[in-house]
């Protein structure tokens, strides 16, 4: 009986360049296109967003600026975001799977975040050619599904249509079906998009897309389940702790509904996964909040920051802890991890060029140096750790 052969996984030596080191060398190059500390430097010394442009110019985003009249903070994040897309879909066309399913994942939750964003402009009655233009690239369908979203009546029977007929056969589309499967067995109404508010809907939908990233990336195995796990596990957390401060002062941080209604969008992943999330239920202040993060050293430190006043928010230190953990995403080989990174990273150089560009606009000089540098060497982490050298 022939010995069978033993089973390879994506982050397998013998494999992995052969499947997908054309691709990884890809990203590995795009990583010298993110802005230098010099660069960050000459940006913060702008007087107008002329000079911007004209220092952006002799950086990678100098040839998708080269054809934009004045610049305006909205036409540079459309043209960065732009820029970002098509790097992104180059590395779609050359991957195989299952790197090629990895790389969808990532869209999905671009994806979810259009659908919502067409359900509530449809709510409110906003125009489609402006929602549409609105939609992140990376998450966009085909024009006529984008379209037919408002189409629907905004009636029970109408978001019923919505889901049979256009969600059900996008990618997000079991998303929406586990929403409205968990939501029937609770004894809600089955038609539930008109009556639960869209950030509870959206926030269920992230849940799921999180968990089913999770369950994918682990059975991949190796580093790509090492290191991408974790990435997904903090992101499961950071989504639970948001949701938890973001509830206060509303209906979902009624006793009532704190166990039920917030508790159920908590993500089944993570490092807080279940003690801690059992203890976020029962949660009804900050104060409450910051003493169950205190059990967790990860997280006590960053609560610290948001609760000192030291006029960083909690999502500041998230995005610090965020861009040191996607930095290290670079430092391994031979997993998938580093595709994410440069996805999450690159989003957040652009929101370091809004930043910039807002606050120079608005001659904001002294807020222009609250941002987040990509691979600086300036940065915290990097300086403690030439300090104890």
């Amino acid at each position: 009986m022939a010995t069978p052969a033993p089973k390879s996984t994506p982050g397998s030596m013998a494999s992995f360049n052969i499947l997908h080191g054309f691709t990884e060398a890809l990203v590995r190059g795009m990583r010298s296109s993110f802005l230098a500390d010099a660069d960050y430097h000459h940006l913060t010394q702008c007087e107008t967003l002329d000079d911007v442009k004209l220092n952006l110019s002799e950086t990678d985003y100098g040839d998708a600026l080269a054809d934009m009249g004045t610049l305006i903070p909205t036409g540079l994040q459309k043209a960065a975001v732009e820029k970002l897309v098509t790097e992104f879909q180059y590395l779609r066309t050359q991957a195989i799977e299952p790197l090629s399913t990895f790389l969808d994942f990532i869209t999905y939750e671009y994806m979810i975040e259009n659908v919502m964003l067409l359900l509530k402009g449809t709510l409110s009655g906003r125009d489609i050619n402006e929602l549409i233009a609105q939609c992140h690239p990376l998450g966009m369908f085909k024009e006529s599904t984008m379209r037919s979203i408002p189409t629907f009546e905004s009636s029970p029977r109408g978001y019923q249509d919505l889901y049979q007929t256009v969600l059900v056969d996008t990618p997000v589309g079991p998303y929406f079906s586990l929403f409205l499967q968990e939501s029937a067995a609770r004894g809600e109404v089955s038609n539930v998009l008109e009556e639960v508010e869209i950030e509870i809907i959206k926030s269920s939908l992230i849940k799921y897309w999180i968990e089913d990233f999770a369950r994918f990336v682990d059975n991949l195995g190796g580093e790509s389940a090492t290191i991408m796990g974790d990435l997904l596990k903090v992101r499961a957390d950071t989504n639970a702790i948001n949701i938890t401060l973001n509830s206060f002062g509303t209906p979902l941080n009624e006793p009532a509904m704190r166990a039920s209604d917030r508790k159920r969008l908590y993500p089944s992943v993570g490092h807080l996964y279940p003690a801690g999330t059992s203890m976020l239920a029962d949660v009804g202040d900050e104060d409450e909040l910051g003493r169950v993060l205190e059990l967790f050293p990860q997280y006590s430190s960053i609560w610290n920051v948001h609760a000192s006043g030291s006029g960083k928010s909690i999502d500041d230190a998230f995005y610090e802890r965020d861009v040191q953990m996607l930095e290290l995403a670079f430092e391994g080989q031979m997993h998938y991890a580093s595709f994410y990174a440069y996805v999450k990273l690159k989003e957040q150089e652009i929101r370091n060029l809004v930043w910039i560009s807002e606050c120079i606009l608005q001659q904001q000089k002294e807020e222009i140096n609250k941002f987040v540098p990509v691979f600086s060497f300036h940065a915290p982490w990097r300086a403690g750790s030439k300090g104890r050298n």
